[in-house]
């Protein structure tokens, strides 16, 4: 009986040292289909944007280049995940702020350096930090289209600038009155699409409603131009209703100016009920 219980044991113990050898643990390191994440051992101290070993994930950098840059089908773009994210001149805390975005902004994907992915700001070179961003990818237009989104956004963080000079008058030639980095709606739009793809629109709001071609909402693409009334205009009629003009991005997001700065953001309830009319004009 006693020999027979000890066999049982050894036997036992024998199965189990066979079980665990068998066992192994497997980790994913592989993005999803729908968006890009900092891989799970990317750890980053939101104090300083450094990693917990001081050095950044070199397979991490490599994924994201590899499936987003390279890939000529989508438009990458950095997304705040905080109010008041530093814009900064470069790589670090140590550099001086261009400006701040907020929770749900977006601005270009560049590249990454260290801890700080590249972007464009006011026309600059310019990172914010990992720590408190994500990516999210939007299907490319064609070329042209995506040569007036380009230059929109490196207009991103300059004032908006009521009735400031248009780089093209009225008779398209150019305005040689125009300061750089002055915007407001209509002067934006109008830049963007003369310098991304030769395209000449006028000079306000309610004379560039009565160019291009109208488009259903249901049909409505990436690079039309979306036009609203404001809470001043909300009761006019007809173009005097005309107020704010923004380019669509898709997924719900415009870039524009608007009272404060230049921005990518998405639509609001509020903005949509302000919503009149969209424009092709590619």
């Amino acid at each position: 009986m006693k020999k027979n219980l000890i066999l049982l044991i050894t036997a036992l113990m024998l199965a189990v040292t066979m079980l665990s050898g068998c066992v192994t643990e497997t980790k994913s390191n592989q993005f999803s289909d729908d968006e890009t994440e900092i891989a799970d051992n990317y750890f980053v101290d939101k104090e300083n944007g450094q990693t917990a070993e001081g050095e950044t994930n070199d397979s991490t950098d490599k994924d994201i280049n590899d499936e987003n840059t390279v890939n000529d089908k989508y438009d990458i773009l950095i997304v705040s995940e905080t109010d008041g994210l530093n814009v900064r001149k470069g790589p670090s805390t140590s550099y001086s702020s261009l400006g701040t975005l907020d929770e749900g902004d977006m601005a270009s994907f560049e590249g990454i350096e260290g801890n700080w992915y590249k972007t464009v700001y006011k026309q600059q070179e310019a990172y914010v930090s990992v720590s408190y961003c994500s990516l999210a990818k939007f299907e490319k237009g064609s070329q042209q289209i995506e040569d007036i989104i380009s230059v929109g956004k490196t207009l991103l963080g300059y004032p908006y600038v009521w009735g400031s000079e248009r780089y093209l008058y009225s008779n398209g030639t150019i305005n040689k009155n125009f300061k750089q980095g002055e915007f407001d709606c209509s002067a934006l739009t109008q830049y963007a699409y003369y310098i991304g793809a030769g395209i000449k629109l006028d000079v306000t709001t309610r004379t560039q409603v009565l160019q291009g071609n109208e488009v259903e909402l249901s049909d409505l693409k990436r690079g039309d131009l979306m036009f609203f009334t404001n809470s001043s205009r909300y009761y006019n009629t007809g173009i005097e209703r005309v107020g704010h003009v923004a380019i669509y991005l898709g997924n719900n997001y415009i870039l524009h100016t608007a009272s404060d700065h230049a921005v990518i953001e998405e639509i609001s309830s509020t903005r949509w009920n302000y919503f009149i009319t969209a424009k092709r004009f590619i």
